[in-house]
């Protein structure tokens, strides 16, 4: 089969290479995918560069989140066969590939009202907002989220979870058609962060309050800003550092605020509460049959492209999600 694997660390356009390798097999525990969509997530291209937390043995294969039919069933797994599933890969065999074995105790069915690719980008992205939203920040119907990168693929995920849940939407992007996303994604207001002073916005948008939520993916300037309009008791959402720089916090400042700084990371629930997860993705799935959610997919590629997908996703030059489809004949409609 093809796979694209990483040889050595360095930016994803770089590195990754479209090898012919073994087809995998299904292990005990394990179900056996032909993946039919995979999520380009920012994590990717953290992997490629050696800068994400985990870091896999050299070489492996990228890609983190995947919608794929069930083609075999290892021993003690149970699943039925042509079934259409949701996994997380666990690296070094990741999902940039046209076949991935996966572990079958943590495979969720794919929701039947979203097609691969939609399905693909549902998991991590809605996951990590509906956590964030109601397990960390205990969002109440009523108050005022500030979400950052609104328009990209974690971002919308959190504009259209803020919404479910009776929450006023402020997005922040960064141009024009991001802009035009934002507003079609739902926000109340959109603040171009070009162009817009955004403490000063959210200020008056909100009566002088400030958010009462704010989700932050980006990190850098973004936190600044953020804790300068943030609501008493107020609660931000550490998601990620998109920017490439990690802030350092003035606890000082927490104090005479009154404002929690919230972590984040959506993986330490498979271990500390994978029951949850479970639940969680019950959730999304009766919201996607609602249409209340829908990922926002913005490129569907053939597998040929996914390390330039992975590069530009890094290079945060895309909107919504970019999902590399194995299937789909190259030069396929984006």
């Amino acid at each position: 089969m093809q796979a694209w694997r990483v040889h050595d660390n360095g930016e994803p356009g770089e590195v990754m290479r479209l090898d012919e390798v073994p087809d995998p097999e299904a292990g005990p525990g394990q179900l056996l995918l032909r993946v039919r969509a995979v999520n380009v997530n920012f994590p990717d291209a953290l992997l490629c560069r050696g800068q994400y937390q985990v870091r896999p043995p050299l070489p492996f294969t990228p890609g983190v989140e995947v919608c794929g039919e069930v083609v075999a069933v290892g021993e003690g797994a149970e699943a039925v066969v042509g079934s259409r599933v949701l996994a997380t890969p666990t690296l070094p065999a990741g999902g940039f590939a046209e076949l991935v074995p996966v572990a079958a105790a943590a495979a969720l069915p794919a929701p039947d009202a979203l097609d691969d690719a939609e399905a693909a980008a549902l998991h991590i992205g809605y996951q990590t907002g509906w956590f964030g939203l109601h397990r960390r920040a205990r969002i109440q119907s009523g108050e005022t989220l500030l979400v950052h990168a609104a328009a990209g693929g974690v971002g919308s995920a959190a504009v259209q979870l803020g919404k479910a849940a009776g929450a006023t939407v402020i997005g922040v992007v960064g141009g024009d058609d991001k802009a035009r996303v934002a507003r079609e994604l739902g926000c109340d207001l959109v603040l171009d962060r070009r162009a817009d002073d955004i403490v000063a916005a959210v200020k008056e948008a909100t009566g002088g309050r400030g958010a009462d939520v704010v989700y932050d993916p980006v990190g850098g300037d973004a936190f600044v800003k953020s804790v300068k309009c943030v609501a008493f008791e107020g609660r931000i959402v550490v998601v990620g550092f998109a920017s490439g720089v990690v802030p350092q916090a003035a606890l000082n400042h927490a104090l005479v605020k009154n404002y929690a700084i919230l972590g984040l990371h959506w993986g330490l629930y498979n271990t500390h509460d994978p029951a949850a997860i479970r639940a969680c993705h019950e959730e999304l799935t009766e919201l996607a049959a609602q249409g209340t959610v829908k990922p926002l997919v913005s490129e569907r590629v053939p597998l040929k492209d996914a390390a330039d997908a992975v590069q530009r996703v890094a290079d945060g030059v895309t909107t919504g999600r970019v999902v590399v489809v194995p299937g789909q004949a190259a030069g396929g409609a984006r």
